[in-house]
Order: C-alpha cells, then structure tokens, then sequence
C-alpha cells in the first residue's frame, strides 16, 4: 500500500488524512524499523506492508464505532503500540491506555509516545488480569491478534463500561465463536455488531467484532 493509496483508503473509512499525522506516522514506521533490528517488535517491515497490515488496518475500527464520540480506550497486548497508537494520532479525543506484559516494548512505546509529543496516551507494563484487580473500567476495550475469543472475553469484558463495548480485531472468527457461545450467554455478553471485510490487498480477511454487555 503507497502512501496515496493510504490516504484514498483512509478517506472510505471517513477520515481526513492531514500531513501532520504523515509525518508522525513516518516517525512510527523509522523508529519501528530501527528498533526492530534489536528487538522483536513485528515482523512485518516493508514499508507498503506496515501501512497496510498495521497502519491502515489500526483504523479499521472505524467500520463499526465512531470513535470520535468515545473518551476512554484501553488497547490490550498491544505490541508496538497497534492499534492504539494510530487510533491517538487520528482520534485525540480519546485517553488510551496500551498494556503489554513485557517491558522492553512498553519503554519503546512511552519514548516513541515523547518522540510523537502525544498527550493523554500511556503504556503500562501491566496484565489485563491486574486492571480487572484495580477496577478498571473504559468506554472502549480493543485487542489485535492476542488470544483465542473465548479467552480474550474474559481479560476484556470486565474492563468495559457498563454502555461501552469491546472491539475485537480477528481474523476468522467461525469457529472461535462457537466455542465463545457459552461465554456468553453466561455472562449476559451479545455480539452488538459484526464486520467481515479484507484488506484493500483482497487477501487479509479481518473480522471486528463489537460485544456489548446486556442492560
């Protein structure tokens, strides 16, 4: 994906695509791929491919929540920062907090955070279990190729407002959701909403599921 191609795909989505969140995306990938030659950050490298896979698909959120009207999010296993980090340059609006469990990327994420001059966005060297602990809670609760479903609902649920939603990024999720039905329907958890789409590649699949908890 060019970076033309990025801004038409990104216009789909409703978004502007302003040269201030070029450059800061720019400065994502230069220190991504710098710090990937010490430390396992992805595998994804060619830069046409972290637009895509990483960038672009970050965004994809789009498809099933106006995240203009969230306050709170909380990006679960968050690696090297995707997709909360695109989320805080495209969407200020919202307070992000990234967890991961190891720290060498949550220290690559808070100096990567003070390189990009981003406000009101946070990692956290910290488990999804401890933030249940705390009593955490937030508008929106997102994870990107993290864990099975029926797992991944019971780090995430717990830690969604009582009218905000958790958003599931997956790839096909068919059989990850049958195993996810008991969960469920024990827990007063619906699938709110559901989008199947590929990647403008036409060969990533990607599923987004929004699962709500029942009033």
């Amino acid at each position: 994906m060019t970076k033309e191609d990025f801004i038409k795909e990104v216009e789909k989505l409703g978004l502007k695509v302003t040269d201030e969140e070029l450059k800061k995306l720019d400065i994502i990938y230069n220190t991504l791929i710098e710090t990937n030659k010490t430390m396992n950050l992805t595998r994804i490298t060619e830069e046409s491919d972290v637009y895509l896979k990483h960038f672009y698909d970050s965004l994809t959120l789009a498809k099933v929540y106006d995240l203009s009207k969230a306050k709170t999010l909380c990006d679960i296993g968050t690696g090297a920062g995707f997709p909360g980090l695109v989320l805080k340059i495209f969407y200020p609006n919202l307070e992000i907090t990234l967890v991961d469990s190891l720290l060498k990327r949550v220290n690559y994420l808070n100096n990567l955070i003070d390189k990009l001059h981003l406000t009101g966005i946070k990692a956290y060297h910290n488990r999804a279990e401890d933030l249940i602990k705390e009593g955490k809670k937030f508008d929106i609760v997102t994870a990107r190729a993290v864990a099975n479903l029926p797992k991944l609902l019971l780090w995430t649920m717990p830690l969604v407002n009582k009218n905000g939603s958790f958003l599931a990024m997956k790839g096909n999720v068919i059989e990850e959701l049958e195993l996810s039905k008991d969960i469920l329907k024990k827990h007063n958890w619906y699938i709110n909403n559901k989008e199947i789409f590929t990647l403008p590649n036409k060969e990533d699949v990607r599923t987004i599921l929004e699962i709500k908890n029942k009033a």
